[in-house]
């Protein structure tokens, strides 16, 4: 039986370039993958997975409306695994329709999204992937304290923290930032670089 599987994590632990991987490793054993990712992320151009460390790939854009068990069924090849990039923009009825794929179509999903918005809440996606997966596998990156980061702050146009707006703004760097659950509460995005007591 397939399972669905959620690769979770904070902003910039490398979800997408472990999906690229993931897709290359079926691709080169001569297996068919479908990547989809929501067309509402358009950073790196439409109907593409890139990573901030270079790597890309085609995919297959979806919208809010799309039915993903319906793509996935009536693909032109046999499939033989399903990656999702972004998926904390899945809607409910998309992650029930995934557990389909994995279900009727016998096809395992990979899914890889934020856990959290920049208020500490739950995107829809992410929620009910958390219910639904499979397995759940934490991507770990680190705050700049050195924990680990598990949150996301966003930034203003001066590198602010801003703690009210809209759950969806698309950015990268310039505009979020992933820190550990204390430097989220105190609002802290970065290192304080005040020079140590004992240097001159």
């Amino acid at each position: 039986m397939a399972k669905v599987y959620f690769y979770y994590s904070s902003m910039n632990a490398g979800k997408s370039t472990i999906l690229l991987q993931s897709s290359y490793n079926y691709r080169e054993r001569g297996m068919n993958t479908l990547v989809l990712t929501p067309e509402i992320d358009t950073r790196f151009g439409s109907d593409k997975v890139t990573s901030r460390i270079g790597l890309s790939a085609e995919a297959s854009s979806f919208s809010i409306v799309d039915n993903l068990f319906d793509r996935c069924q009536s693909h032109e090849q046999e499939l033989h695994c399903v990656l999702v990039d972004e998926a904390q923009f899945l809607t409910k009825k998309q992650v029930h329709q995934l557990t389909e794929v994995a279900d009727q179509l016998n096809t395992p999903v990979l899914a890889y999204g934020l856990r959290t918005d920049f208020q500490g809440n739950l995107f829809d996606g992410s929620m009910y992937l958390l219910a639904w997966a499979d397995s759940l596998i934490e991507i770990k990156t680190i705050c700049h304290c050195g924990r680990k980061a598990t949150m996301v702050l966003r930034l203003n146009e001066t590198g602010e923290p801003v703690k009210d707006g809209d759950q969806v703004k698309i950015g990268g760097n310039e505009r979020y930032i992933s820190v550990c659950r204390r430097h989220f509460k105190e609002g802290i995005a970065s290192r304080d670089t005040q020079p140590l007591p004992f240097v001159d």
